[in-house]
């Protein structure tokens, strides 16, 4: 089950709150077939716990793992996964879309 964004959001909130170092991911666009819209989050903490989705599959898990680094570095990133990129043949985006991912610090590990 997918959760809401309200769930997603105050999870990141409170894993911040407990001293978890907290990335939020957020599709930010889509072309073509995507597996989720625009809007849609995913909450990871340093450990790669997660809640929520931006995509399924091993997108997903590029995603937590890209995350785990961006809270570590304490700086954002833009990824991309589409079917004209290497990478999304490799993490399994094959149906002909593309979706971009901002991933953001969420919390005290933030300001850097």
């Amino acid at each position: 089950m997918i959760s809401t964004d309200t769930d997603i959001l105050a999870t990141a909130e409170a894993w911040a709150r407990e001293g978890r170092g907290v990335a939020l991911a957020t599709v930010i666009e889509t072309w073509g077939s995507a597996p989720r819209p625009v809007g849609s989050h995913l909450v990871i903490d340093a450990q790669g716990q997660f809640q929520g989705s931006v995509s399924g599959g091993c997108v997903e898990g590029a995603v937590v793992e890209e995350a785990v680094e961006v809270i570590a570095q304490g700086k954002p990133r833009t990824l991309e996964f589409g079917v004209a990129d290497d990478t999304a043949w490799k993490v399994g985006l094959s149906c002909g879309g593309r979706i971009r991912v901002y991933v953001e610090p969420v919390g005290t590990r933030a300001a850097v």
